[in-house]
């Protein structure tokens, strides 16, 4: 039986530093138009700094968190047959993902994000699918994926999005619960289908923004949690009858690759390790902070034990 079985994407990301980001006609931009845009001319040849290369993707991400909490989990999802893939195995083995619901297959490539930053808030992302985006029903064990407590369906994209309905009928006729994220991709592409699916979840993550987009949906979507994350300001959640308001925890981030990931899979840790909301709360900030002090999505994620390092955070509770 196992603890946990994610699901979503499996990358390879590619973190590069950029010394001054271009502006318009190929100068340096200033603060303010680095802040809302970046300019390249064609032909360019633009000069970084360093550069890393890491696994990523929410599906792998989100297992190591379970993993690395001394939960049992199996990530199931699919990479390509070359070296992207080869690092994602590595590092969900590494940190004690199960892997037999994993292939690594030759039709496709591994997905890749190339990610340029100046080390501050500003960032671009350039995000090259690949064959976890295209999974579909075939490629699920379905018989050997019911003995499990929970779901954790990360951001799915392209045509993995028709997973989604499909996984969510097996968790409830299977009695598995089911923490779901959703992309900005289905919120914008699939948000009929979302919305059916919202009321049968036990967990259901969004960012403001998301939020924003599907409205008063989420008042009444039926989940047992809804979680709302605001970057510096924190997170909000409610439970049916009370909400909780939560700070973060002052660090300063090197990297904002994985918080979304880092803080949802913490906080469904917590409530499997101690079914305490409070707790969760402050695991899922603590290993968001984490992860944020690291370049690369799984590399400042939290040991189990290692949330009594941080301190105790001011978590408001009002009833609705």
């Amino acid at each position: 039986m196992f603890d946990v079985i994610t699901f979503g994407s499996a990358t390879g990301d590619i973190f590069v530093k950029m010394k001054e980001w271009p502006g318009q006609n190929g100068a340096s931009a200033s603060p303010a138009e680095a802040a809302s845009q970046f300019c390249f001319n064609r032909g360019d040849k633009i000069e970084t700094g360093d550069w890393q290369i890491f696994s990523g993707g929410g599906g792998a991400n989100t297992a190591c968190t379970f993993a690395l909490q001394g939960l049992k989990v199996a990530y199931c999802g699919i990479a390509g047959n070359d070296y992207f893939g080869g690092l994602v195995q590595q590092d969900l083995k590494s940190r004690g993902v199960d892997l037999r619901f994993f292939n690594q297959v030759k039709s496709r490539q591994t997905a890749l994000s190339v990610i340029l930053s100046s080390g501050q808030n500003d960032r671009l992302i350039f995000a090259g699918p690949g064959v976890c985006h295209f999974m579909t029903e075939k490629d699920i064990a379905w018989s050997k994926i019911k003995k499990t407590k929970w779901f954790y369906i990360a951001p799915l994209h392209h045509q993995s999005c028709d997973l989604l309905k499909p996984l969510v009928d097996f968790a409830i006729e299977n009695k598995i619960k089911v923490a779901l994220n959703p992309s900005e991709f289905q919120i914008k592409n699939k948000q009929d289908e979302l919305k059916q699916v919202m009321a049968k979840v036990d967990v259901l993550l969004l960012n403001f923004d998301e939020a924003a987009w599907l409205g008063k949906e989420i008042q009444f979507s039926g989940a047992k949690l809804v979680v709302v994350t605001e970057g510096e300001k924190g997170a909000t959640i409610f439970d049916g009858h009370n909400f909780y308001t939560a700070g973060i925890f002052p660090i300063e981030a090197i990297e904002r690759t994985g918080a979304g990931d880092s803080f949802g899979s913490g906080l469904v840790a917590g409530l499997l390790s101690k079914n305490d909301i409070k707790y969760a709360i402050r695991l899922a900030m603590a290993n968001s902070a984490s992860c944020l002090k690291e370049a690369g999505a799984k590399n400042g994620l939290l040991k189990k034990g290692e949330v009594e390092k941080w301190p105790l955070l001011d978590i408001k509770q009002n009833a609705n």
